[in-house]
């Protein structure tokens, strides 16, 4: 028989800790890669015999002197690894060859580089051991009980006194709105991390890891510190090791409990801006970003040496596949490892979990790289991040069941996949959907608000009206007495009395004769102003405009009550007719047209469905939103800003109006509605209708 090859001398193991099902681990360190890797019990003790240099000799062994049972399978399973790992002495031709095969199997092109680098590059700039050395003894108070019994004081005092000035807290967010506060932001975030990161750094040293570098890795061209304490896999303790996962949060952390109690304390001024910076800033980017365990931060490691699972994404993503594979083909394949129930349902739920968020974590890298770049750049990096990262893993896995395929049988899983295939191909191909969905506001075809032309009070000569009173057009709803009105109505009337009696005298007065006909101009002025205060005066009666019925929306209008001018009194509602206004995107309006149905649910469900026609389509964007209620602002569902000056809507989207009439269930509607009009009858699939929007942005983003 062949002889074994030969292990490389510079390789190391060192003990590890136990496996959940308690049984020892080792870690066998490749130095010139810097990777570690977990060995078994089963694994160890063959390495342990390699040099019988004979696989049957070396299983036998194991078999005797230890209580555990293994076979020539393990032993190839052991030697497949070691050789993919390139953990063998190059010292054959063949070796050689295989090793020249695989260098050139790694070897990529330029282009292929920038396309898997240029998310992520690890810059090292630094080799931190001899500060590390230096410095370990001044920081050495941090790993005492005391100090964090001090940070967890400072943290309960400043939250506390946060509490107390959370509006000023909260409000001073808005002073950092500017590109001033932009950068002071990023330069505090840059002064945590470099602490975060020798946290990690000072606690590897601490537990007798070697911190090789430091440096700046470029995610999404944004630059972020790291440090490299892959060595921790070392430490056979696992409270260790997550003391140094932990390590560079909780230094962010104890920078935060100081930094809230110190801005709670401090006057306004500088020193309180920046403990503002480091309170703020420090907790957010600690608790939303490093404490996930859902890409490779901290949170990450810190769960997987909690669950005592290297390799954690791996393992669990491999559970997932299993679990996905088996529900909707029923392979049977046995699952991936060995584990309870209870860590097998975790593990797969934590790969659903992460599979979510990483979709929508790089949905939202994909957009942040189209709109960092140039329209042609951008939309090249949007299709390699959405295609490498989306795209790619679901391709991988439908080539993986597709060479499977001879496995497939008529199952419980299969006819169960296959129906619901059946129904989501069904649901996205076939037209059954019609019509097109949009905000719509509803409310009587005739309808007039009444309202105090100026200021006064309400006349008790007149009887207020009911709610809900049935009036005639004419009848008088109010009377309202304006003091300021009267004044500079009998004003008026004693200068147009006073300029008539000089026109009357002119022809006998030779001092009226010299001012001619000025004088008469000065009379018809001053009986106009009369004229027109009469006019006033007489608006202060309030009076039905058509025949309806009356809505008062102040119950504590009364005799005497005061009123600002233009405040709002009544409602008067026509009996018959209804009008509405519905408001389409630019992906809908083409699928509109006159004399389409509409068919109307108003956010009140009490209401019910009202049948209705279109009766126009505005095909002008709108610049302005006049109803209030559908508007993002206002908690409606049109994205809109409001402008500061003018208080109108602009919405932020291609808007166009759709007119609505000729509805049929009710005669009259008693006030305005705010719901959903469904118009046209058109029908189209969903799939068709996705097309339709990416091709509108597309032609839209490639216009602009």
């Amino acid at each position: 028989m062949a002889r074994l090859p030969s292990l490389r001398q510079e390789l190391s193991v060192s003990r590890g800790a136990a496996a959940p099902d308690g049984s020892p681990t080792w870690m066998l360190h490749d130095p010139a890669a810097n990777h570690f890797y977990q060995l078994g019990w089963p694994a160890f003790e063959i390495l342990s015999r390699w040099s019988l240099d004979d696989p049957q000799k070396i299983v036998e062994a194991v078999n005797r002197d230890t209580t555990l049972t293994v076979s020539l399978d393990d032993f190839d399973a052991l030697l497949r690894l070691l050789q993919s790992a390139n953990l063998f002495v190059a010292a054959t031709a063949d070796s050689t060859e295989r090793l020249r095969a695989v260098a050139e199997a790694s070897r990529v092109t330029r282009a292929m580089w920038l396309l898997k680098h240029y998310l992520l590059i690890r810059v090292p700039l630094w080799r931190p051991m001899p500060f590390l050395r230096r410095g370990a003894r001044y920081v050495e108070f941090v790993y005492r009980p005391a100090f964090w019994a001090i940070v967890g004081v400072c943290a309960v005092l400043g939250l506390a006194l946060v509490s107390r000035r959370w509006d000023a807290f909260t409000h001073t967010f808005r002073a950092y709105a500017d590109w001033h506060g932009l950068l002071a932001i990023g330069l505090t975030l840059a002064f945590a991390k470099v602490l975060h990161e020798f946290g990690h750094a000072f606690t590897a040293y601490r537990y007798g890891c070697r911190v090789p570098t430091m440096g700046i890795a470029l995610l999404v061209m944004v630059p972020m510190l790291y440090t490299d304490t892959t060595e921790a896999w070392k430490v056979r303790s696992r409270r260790a090791r997550l003391h140094i996962g932990a390590a560079g949060m909780l230094a962010e952390l104890a920078l935060a409990a100081f930094a809230t109690l110190a801005w709670s304390l401090l006057p306004d001024g500088p020193l309180s801006a920046a403990a503002f910076l480091l309170a703020t800033t420090t907790w957010i980017s600690t608790l939303t970003i490093n404490a996930s365990p859902f890409m490779r931060f901290d949170g990450y490691f810190l769960l997987s040496d909690w669950l005592g699972m290297p390799n954690l994404h791996d393992r669990a993503f491999a559970f997932g596949r299993w679990w996905m594979r088996e529900w909707l083909f029923g392979f049977g394949d046995p699952q991936p490892e060995p584990c309870t129930p209870a860590r097998r349902r975790f593990l797969i739920a934590f790969t659903f979990v992460t599979w979510l968020y990483r979709l929508v974590v790089f949905l939202s890298i994909a957009l942040i790289v189209y709109h960092a770049f140039f329209k042609a750049l951008g939309v090249l990096l949007f299709a390699v991040e959405f295609g490498w990262f989306i795209v790619r893993p679901v391709v991988t896995e439908v080539k993986a069941c597709w060479r499977r395929r001879d496995a497939l049988r008529w199952r419980r899983q299969t006819v169960r996949s296959t129906v619901l295939a059946s129904l989501l191909v069904a649901w996205l191909v076939l037209p059954w959907h019609g019509g097109i969905g949009a905000p719509a506001v509803l409310g009587p075809l005739r309808a007039q608000g009444l309202y105090a032309p100026e200021a006064g009070y309400i006349s008790a000569d007149a009887p207020l009206p009911r709610d809900g009173a049935h009036v005639h057009a004419g009848d008088v709803l109010a009377m309202l007495v304006s003091p300021d009105l009267a004044y500079r109505l009998n004003a008026a009337r004693v200068e147009e009395a006073q300029l008539r009696w000089q026109v009357e005298q002119q022809p006998f007065n030779p001092q009226l004769l010299q001012e001619g006909v000025a004088l008469r101009k000065r009379w018809e002025a001053a009986r106009e102003t009369v004229a027109g205060l009469e006019r006033e005066t007489r608006q202060l009666t309030l009076r039905a405009p058509f025949d309806g019925a009356v809505q008062i929306d102040n119950e504590g209008l009364a005799a005497g009550t005061w009123l600002a001018r233009g405040e709002h009194l009544f409602d008067v509602i026509g009996p018959d007719g209804i009008k509405g206004e519905a408001f389409v995107g630019e992906e809908g309006v083409g699928h509109v047209a006159a004399g389409d149905a509409a068919r109307f649910v108003a956010t009140i469900a009490e209401t019910g469905t009202l049948h209705c026609r279109v009766t126009a389509v505005d095909r002008v964007n709108l610049a302005t939103l006049d109803e209030p209620s559908i508007g993002s602002p206002y908690g409606g569902p049109v994205p809109a800003e409001k402008q500061p000056t003018t208080h109108q809507l602009i919405p932020l989207v291609t808007t166009y109006r759709v007119r609505i009439g000729d509805c049929q269930e009710h005669a009259g509607l008693s006030r305005q509605m705010a719901g959903t009009a469904n118009l046209g009858n058109a029908h189209e699939s969903y799939a068709w209708r996705m097309l339709m929007r990416l091709t509108a942005a597309l032609e839209r983003e490639a216009s602009s």
